[in-house]
């Protein structure tokens, strides 16, 4: 069903890529298995790539390209605009893009990043939004979300990780006390992985000198193919920056919030007084 959904949304410049390489295979008098087997994958690869049940790779369209390309350098430049088409502002497709993430940088003002969350902190965000959703529905939103922390531990190349949380959202209960309390210490258990680092952006930031982080969460993302871009969201509403000049830009910021942040020893204590910390 998956693949024959994408057949339906495939964009132009799949279906262009893939109407180019079969015309360029069948010009050389190749069948799918001699192709796939010139540029080490399967034919039955080959035959989705051209029929756009799964559109050719970054990895493929570069050996495309020298396979196929016959100095033109088609796929060549097909790559950036291919690029361009996973990056639509749905969730789901960052979602995809973190799971293979080489570095992630986030920022958060409001609620503790989504990838270090518990069940139970997530179960009381998803659970107490507005408009109210179905029992059946929170708890499917909270296991996705909850799949998501696999990229701590994810094999082949270890994902670096940081992140920056306003003090407020150390603070602020969902649920109970005492799920912000356990939410707390896996924040503190998480930020002694050695591919974890976790600041604390303090309360007072702005009354003391200029605070760089008064606009609002960003992630930075590193992808696999070490492409950078920018998510950004709010209120149901997301947003993929890859354009460069713009990237670089929220780059700079996030760099200036990390200055303005605690230390790490300093945030580990703060995080572990917080959760410490008994409430009526």
């Amino acid at each position: 069903m998956a693949r024959a959904a994408n057949k339906v949304a495939a964009s132009g410049t799949a279906r262009m890529v893939a109407a180019f390489a079969k015309a360029r295979r069948e010009q050389l008098g190749l069948t799918q298995e001699e192709l796939g087997a010139l540029i080490g994958y399967t034919a039955s690869a080959i035959s989705a790539m051209e029929t756009c049940a799964q559109p050719a790779s970054d990895k493929m369209l570069m050996e495309l390209e020298r396979v196929l390309g016959d100095g033109m350098g088609i796929f060549e430049m097909a790559r950036k605009f291919v690029l361009l088409d996973k990056y639509p502002p749905q969730f789901q497709d960052f979602a995809l893009m973190e799971a293979e993430a080489v570095t992630l940088s986030s920022y958060q003002t409001y609620v503790i990043d989504g990838l270090f969350q518990t069940p139970d902190y997530a179960r009381s965000l998803i659970g107490g939004s507005f408009p109210k959703l179905p029992d059946e529905q929170v708890e499917r939103l909270v296991e996705a979300r909850l799949a998501r922390r696999a990229l701590f531990d994810r094999s082949g190349p270890t994902a670096m990780i940081e992140l920056i949380l306003d003090e407020s959202t150390l603070r602020r209960p969902f649920g109970s006390w005492e799920t912000l309390r356990g939410q707390l210490r896996s924040l503190a258990e998480d930020s002694e992985r050695d591919n974890v680092s976790v600041l604390v952006m303090p309360l007072d930031r702005g009354a003391r000198a200029a605070h760089a982080g008064e606009r609002g969460n960003l992630v930075l993302v590193e992808t696999a193919e070490h492409h950078h871009v920018v998510y950004l969201e709010a209120h149901d509403e997301s947003m993929l920056v890859s354009d460069p000049a713009k990237v670089a830009r929220l780059a700079h910021r996030y760099a200036k919030i990390r200055t303005q942040a605690l230390s790490p020893d300093d945030s580990a204590s703060l995080i572990q007084k917080l959760a410490g910390e008994q409430h009526p």
